[in-house]
């Protein structure tokens, strides 16, 4: 009685064994863990945090003599071979826009916001338009390559304000990018519509072959 009891507990445990990738999904769950965000943690933006709000609005073509062959130019870095100076922009008139605004942020970090203006009447901007307060340029401190992104947003009318902190994490951004949509008197309906450009940037002490383990960082 007792080894009839013994072989069915052994074919119950076969069975429970054999069952496709049950042993291998409790391996990957339990090895799933949180981790921390910073500057240089590799972190891309959801789509609820930049492009997300922007879903189903026009786009339009934004241009940039800064960004040759998709990486951007050392001079609007904020690094000893840059000059911190923001991006040249141009982009054909949206009909109905009287004015526009930019956001321009690091993809790979937690909402790291490097430019932020808005009022912006022109259509063709030259390089070091931004002041300083508006503009910070990349500055990867642990080197690898980051992808920026900028949004330049057609509005209908001006806002009370283009949200953000320069220099540092925005983790609202799409929040910030979606209040856009209501213009200073409180209508709503203010976006227009969109043009983006991307580009890569590497800090230049790693570059050729250099990487963060043979190049100290400063």
């Amino acid at each position: 009685m007792k080894s009839a009891k013994f072989a069915a507990l052994l074919i119950a445990l076969s069975l429970l064994i054999s069952i496709p990738g049950c042993r291998e999904k409790e391996a990957v769950t339990s090895s799933v863990m949180p981790s921390e965000s910073s500057e240089d943690t590799v972190n891309p933006l959801t789509d609820n945090m930049c492009g997300g709000y922007l879903d189903g609005y026009e786009t339009f073509k934004v241009t940039s003599t800064s960004l040759s062959d998709g990486v951007w130019d050392d001079i609007i870095s904020n690094t000893d071979i840059g000059e911190n100076r923001s991006p040249q922009l141009s982009w054909e008139p949206v009909e109905g826009a009287k004015v526009y605004a930019i956001y321009m942020f690091d993809t790979n970090t937690n909402g790291y916001l490097h430019w932020r203006s808005g009022g912006i009447t022109e259509t063709s901007l030259p390089e070091g338009w931004a002041s300083p307060l508006d503009y910070n340029g990349p500055h990867i401190g642990h080197g690898y390559t980051h992808n920026f992104d900028i949004y330049v947003i057609a509005l209908k009318a001006p806002v009370e304000r283009v949200r953000g902190t320069v220099n540092g994490q925005n983790k609202k951004l799409g929040e910030f990018i979606k209040e856009l949509d209501t213009d200073a008197e409180g209508n709503t309906g203010n976006i227009i519509s969109y043009g983006k450009i991307s580009g890569l940037y590497t800090d230049s002490r790693f570059r050729d072959g250099k990487t963060p383990e043979s190049t100290p960082v400063m």
